[in-house]
C-alpha cells in the first residue's frame, strides 16, 4: 500500500491534517461516504484507464459515470478501464484506494467537471480504508490535474 508515500506527499505540501483514517473499508463510494459522514457526490472517486498514450486516471464527482461519447471526444479512443490486475502496477495504489496524487509517474491526472458541484472533496489516500479532505484548488493544485468534461 501507498499509504506512507501519500502520508508524506501531504506532509511535503501542508495537508497532512487533512489525512483521514477510517474506522472500515472506504473502498466503495457508498462505503466512502457512509464513514466519512458525507454525501456520496463529495466522494472524489479515481477512475483509471489505459490510453495509447498510457495510463491516466480521472477524478469525477462519486456519483458521476463516464459518458463514453465524450470520453473518445476528448481522447480520440474509447474508453477502456484498467483492470482489476492492472490498477497496482499501473498507478501504485491498491483498487479502493486509488489517490490522485503520489501515483506512478507515467500516470495523467485529469479532473472531471462533475466534482465542480463539490466543494470540499474526498478523495482516497493510498489504501481502502482513508481519504483526505480537500478543496477543489487544493486538489487540483495537488494533482496538477487539467479540468475536462467527461462524465454525466
Amino acid at each position: 500500500m501507498r499509504t506512507e508515500q501519500v502520508k508524506e506527499f501531504l506532509k511535503q505540501h501542508g495537508f497532512l491534517d487533512r489525512y483521514i483514517q477510517n474506522p472500515t473499508s472506504s473502498a466503495t463510494v457508498e462505503l466512502a461516504a457512509q464513514a466519512i459522514g458525507c454525501e456520496p457526490g463529495r466522494i472524489a472517486k479515481t477512475l483509471g484507464f489505459v490510453t495509447k498514450q498510457g495510463p491516466l486516471v480521472v477524478v469525477a464527482c462519486g456519483t458521476a459515470k463516464v459518458d463514453n461519447a465524450k470520453y473518445k471526444a476528448f481522447f480520440h479512443e474509447k474508453a477502456r478501464f484498467m483492470k482489476f490486475d492492472e490498477v497496482e502496477p499501473l498507478t501504485g495504489h491498491p483498487v479502493g484506494g486509488v489517490c490522485p496524487f503520489a501515483l506512478n509517474p507515467q500516470v495523467k491526472v485529469y479532473l472531471d467537471a462533475s466534482l465542480k458541484a463539490f466543494d470540499p472533496v474526498y478523495p482516497a489516500a493510498g489504501a481502502p480504508d482513508n481519504a483526505v479532505k480537500l478543496s477543489l484548488q487544493e486538489l487540483q493544485t495537488l494533482t496538477k490535474g487539467a479540468w475536462i468534461d467527461v462524465c454525466k
